[in-house]
């Protein structure tokens, strides 16, 4: 197996962290950029062939700095909601960097670069996030050439220790006694573990069958919401009566917990809610990866915690004050 060398971005994060340490596992050597690298040096420096970067990734100068003597990039980055309300924030992370990392791609001679995108991503998708992943998706396979090829990925939302999903859910139920009012109940989704995620990412990388191509990824079964909130509740525990609500009322929940530290829930987030989060077809063949089931995995780091005394704890994880 050829030994690259590869400079991520959105390294640091949940679905990053996972395929940082796999890619050193198989003895690449790998460069991540952060903008605090004091924050995240405990998790990622224990790992042998991984340089930890700080530096600003959207400034070009520092992109194509980093991304000297690299062959590979791999571009992570990507947000569920943004500080303001107009989408600037999405087109900023989802399509202005994916243009400066092409273009400084290009500049340095990097041949390969690996995309993480969004499934259902499409320009006229209903929400900012999926519209600007759509974007960003067009930008770097429009400049592909015999001396650059991209691989984008399509993933349903991702399951794993330390995920923005599960987790999320866990917290809310936390600290929300009795009834648990949920919005958009019977959107559907089809949850995909993240080491299938990764695993799909390292085995696209000398295959060049997957040059040029979007991957949907998807895991073997698809839920409703509520179908999902309910299996949190059991596996942590707790009773919850989990009270669906409408469209009106699931829009007015959006509009109010958007202001809320850490945006729990946004207009944004609804809009997206609007396309069920499924595949078409299963995890593609080519990787010839049997996808982990939701059930298997999810009692290893869901903990039972019904106390009173973790709602703080809770509700911190929601601020993202941990």
């Amino acid at each position: 197996m050829t030994q690259h060398k590869i400079c991520m971005l959105g390294g640091t994060g949940f679905v990053g962290h996972s395929l940082a340490t796999r890619l050193v596992a198989l003895g690449h050597r790998v460069r991540v950029i952060t903008r605090r690298r004091e924050r995240k040096k405990h998790d990622l420096l224990v790992l042998p062939t991984l340089e930890l970067i700080e530096g600003d990734v959207y400034n070009p100068a520092v992109l194509r700095q980093q991304l000297e003597g690299m062959d590979t990039a791999i571009n992570l980055v990507g947000i569920l909601n943004e500080r303001g309300r107009r989408g600037k924030g999405f087109e900023r992370a989802h399509v202005e960097l994916p243009r400066k990392i092409v273009n400084a791609c290009r500049e340095v001679g990097v041949a390969r670069l690996l995309h993480m995108s969004a499934l259902h991503a499409s320009m006229d998708a209903p929400s900012y996030y999926l519209r600007t992943k759509a974007r960003g998706e067009e930008v770097v396979h429009s400049v592909e050439n015999d001396e650059f090829s991209v691989t984008s990925f399509r993933p349903s939302v991702i399951f794993g220790p330390h995920d923005s999903f599960i987790n999320r859910f866990a917290a809310l139920l936390r600290i929300t006694p009795l009834a648990f009012p949920l919005a958009c109940p019977e959107s559907r989704f089809q949850p995909v573990y993240v080491q299938d995620v990764v695993e799909a990412f390292v085995r696209s990388l000398d295959d060049h069958h997957t040059f040029g191509q979007r991957y949907d990824l998807c895991g073997p079964r698809v839920y409703s919401l509520r179908e999902l909130v309910s299996y949190v509740a059991e596996v942590m525990g707790v009773r919850r009566k989990i009270i669906g609500l409408n469209a009106g009322l699931s829009k007015l929940q959006a509009a109010v917990l958007e202001f809320l530290p850490g945006k729990p829930f946004s207009l944004d987030n609804y809009r997206s809610l609007q396309l069920d989060s499924v595949c078409d077809k299963g995890f593609p063949p080519i990787f010839a990866i049997e996808p982990s089931t939701l059930e298997s995995i999810v009692p290893t780091y869901l903990v039972r915690r019904p106390l009173r005394s973790d709602r703080y704890s809770s509700m911190r994880q929601l601020a993202r004050r941990e």
